[in-house]
Order: structure tokens, then C-alpha cells, then sequence
């Protein structure tokens, strides 16, 4: 069925932690306030010198390495982020850079906010099932610093987000089963910001979150019955890490155990399309996700996108 396996894994957070205790010495919030309606008890922002194309690198080589890649064995790298540090040079160019990935690499950002590293993920296949790639390994990266967005005096925002980078090495799969679906509901008010007019992230919550319940349970149906799958022959539904009420909801509409559906936003907050290759990353590392095991990657976020996608390990 001309599937990804995922190889290696690797993510990358900046150095200086937050908790929800440090937000409620100058905001009008409590841990238990946060913790209690997202599942957030801490997240990482960059300091000084740190970038999302700093994060993006450093998870990029510990996934080579996972995989026993060497950067000459990547045709392809492809970078979701709605955050790049710079217009121009992409994301996925500056990783190309500090990486000394080959010239003969195709290089090229997403911008799908949450739902981009799976939008990543497919663009990786359709451009290696091409045939045109120099290499037959991709590089596809979620990487983000959402600090430099943020609106530290709305509580209701800035708890919210984090920082991160996560990464992943796949390559075709003839034996690997695939199907992905998306979709795009253009609504540029529930989740905005980063221009000129409105430099902050705004949002939405409680339109976030009924869109959240609503779509993903339909996407992840929709995968399934594209590929000819039940629920019972996927081992992990990992869904982009926005708030564990939105999981809980989704898991229920699915009539699935939560346990099903892995969780790490209490670690890291929303890190946007980097949030589920964090998670697929810290999966492997602890041996909850083994070889031959079958993932649905469910993303959804501004634009309004979302999108659902099979992965063979």
C-alpha cells in the first residue's frame, strides 16, 4: 500500500521550565485552575539564543541517529511550523544547514499549525512515491517557539503553549497500510495572530474545543474506513496535545478506554506541530511503541485544519 514506517525518533526542549506556579505569581490563576480544565502543569520556552531552528536541529540528529541514518541518506526534509524564526530561509533549509544535509535534498516548511506535522507526513510520502528524491529516507520535523507569540497578561492564552521540536526518519513501505484524510474549515477568528495587526496568538476556546470533538472523532473514522481498519487493529491513537478534556471527549465519542490515546501536554503544554512527534518520540524511547505496532496520528488547530493519518512502526 506504499505506507511510511517510522524509523527514528527525536525531540528537543528549550531550557527554561515553567510551571503553573510560576504563572500564578503574576497572573490571577492557580495550578489547580490550569491543571483542572487542560491537564498543563508545565511547558518550556526558549531562552536567549535558543530558536525553533535550534530545537528543530537538535531533534533532527538524535532521530538520524535513531534510525542509523547519516545525513547523505536524506532525500527530503519537511518542516511544519506556523512559528519559523525567519521568513526566509525556511525552517527546514536552516536544519539542512546545520545538519550538512546533501544538496540533492528537497527542503521545504508546512504551515498547518496543529494539524501540521501530519500534513508533513504526507507530503513526505507523496513526494518520495514521486520517485524523484536523490535519497529514500525523509526527514519530517514539527518544530515551534510559540513564546514569541504569546500575551503574557491573558491568562487565558499564555498557559497554554509551549516550545518545542520533535522529529522524525521514515521511509515508503510497500507492506504498510495508509490512508490519510483532512480538512479545512477557513475561520480566521477562533485561532489567530502573529501579524502585523494582531502580533498576539488569540483564541477561541470553547469554539477550539467543540470543533476539536466534533472532527476528530469523524478524521479518525475516516482513516479507518479508508484503510479497510477497525479501531481494534491500531495500537495508539496519538492526537495533537492540546487539552486532555479534548481527548477524554474524543476517546468517549469513539466509546475507546483514554489509555488508548497517549497524553504528555501535562509535560509540555501545547507545542502546536510539535507536539506529536514529542510524543511519538517519547513513546519509543520508553517502549510503549515497538516494532510492527500501527499508529493514528490525529492532528487539529488554526485555520481552521485537521487531519488524521495511519504510521506503521
Amino acid at each position: 500500500m506504499n505506507g511510511l514506517q517510522l524509523l527514528g525518533t527525536g525531540r528537543s526542549l528549550p531550557s527554561r521550565r515553567v510551571t503553573n506556579d510560576d504563572f500564578a505569581r503574576t497572573l490571577d490563576t492557580s495550578d489547580e485552575w490550569i491543571a483542572g480544565r487542560t491537564g498543563i502543569r508545565q511547558r518550556y520556552f526558549c531562552a536567549q539564543g535558543e530558536t525553533a531552528a535550534s530545537l528543530a536541529a537538535s531533534a533532527a540528529r538524535q532521530a538520524l541517529a535513531d534510525a542509523g541514518v547519516a545525513p547523505a541518506g536524506i532525500g527530503l526534509c519537511v518542516a511544519a511550523t506556523f512559528t519559523a524564526d525567519r521568513r526566509t530561509p525556511s525552517l527546514a533549509c536552516e536544519v539542512h544547514e546545520a545538519l550538512g544535509l546533501p544538496e540533492t535534498a528537497l527542503c521545504l516548511d508546512v504551515n498547518a499549525a496543529c494539524t501540521g506535522f501530519v500534513t508533513a507526513l504526507e507530503t513526505a510520502r507523496c513526494l518520495l512515491l514521486g520517485g524523484q528524491m536523490a535519497a529514500p529516507y525523509a526527514l519530517v520535523l514539527g518544530a515551534e517557539r510559540i513564546s514569541g507569540l504569546l500575551d503574557f497578561s491573558d491568562r487565558s492564552t499564555c498557559v497554554l503553549f509551549g516550545d518545542g521540536a520533535g522529529a522524525a526518519v521514515v521511509r515508503l513501505d510497500p507492506d504498510a497500510p495508509w490512508a490519510a484524510v483532512f480538512g479545512t474549515r477557513g475561520d480566521g477568528q477562533v485561532l489567530h495572530g502573529g501579524g502585523p495587526a494582531d502580533p498576539y496568538l488569540a483564541m477561541d476556546g470553547r469554539a477550539v474545543f467543540r470543533f476539536a470533538v466534533e472532527t476528530v472523532p469523524a478524521c479518525i473514522r475516516a482513516v479507518l474506513d479508508k484503510a479497510g481498519l477497525t479501531l481494534d487493529a491500531v495500537d495508539w491513537l496519538v492526537c495533537h496535545q492540546a487539552n486532555s478534556r479534548i481527548l477524554h471527549s474524543i476517546a468517549k465519542k469513539l466509546e475507546q478506554d483514554p489509555a488508548r490515546f497517549y497524553e504528555n501536554m501535562q509535560r509540555y503544554g501545547n507545542t502546536s506541530a510539535a507536539s506529536i512527534p514529542i510524543a511519538l518520540d517519547e513513546m519509543r524511547r520508553d517502549g510503549r511503541l515497538r516494532p510492527g505496532e500501527t499508529v493514528i496520528c490525529a492532528g487539529f488547530g488554526a485555520g481552521l485544519t485537521w487531519g488524521g493519518a495511519l504510521l506503521r512502526v
